[in-house]
């Protein structure tokens, strides 16, 4: 079992088993960015909430980072090197988001990018 499919299984209980990998990992953004947008709205509000969707958001991100360290990975080696990089971003970031009150649109886009190659780029998985 990979970190993408433990990582499904945390954020989405009703996962169709008829998906496709790439499909799944759409949703699984898909779920944590909106839960990040809509907590951003209230955070002055409901602190608690907002501070465990960036949580969800970095443990996604870190279980893509152990997917990736996986030998059997087939992306190639310089898509991972930027899949670490907006890793580390995410970490970084998230800390001032929490320290500082640093704006989540970063967060957000970058998110989104990555929904929109899920959606679109190459053959699925």
């Amino acid at each position: 079992m990979n970190a993408t499919t433990l990582a499904m299984r945390g954020y989405a209980e009703n996962a169709v088993t008829t998906r496709n990998e790439r499909r799944s990992e759409y949703d699984v953004f898909a779920r944590v960015t909106q839960g990040l947008r809509d907590t951003a709205t209230k955070a002055k509000a409901n602190f608690p909430a907002y501070a465990e969707a960036l949580h969800l958001n970095r443990r996604l991100w870190t279980a893509l980072v152990v997917d990736l360290a996986d030998p059997e990975n087939p992306i190639p080696s310089d898509l991972k090197a930027r899949v670490l990089y907006l890793s580390e971003f995410t970490q970084h970031h998230t800390r001032k988001i929490l320290r500082d009150g640093a704006s989540v649109m970063p967060l957000l886009e970058i998110n989104m990018a990555v929904m929109r190659g899920l959606k679109s780029e190459g053959p699925s998985k």
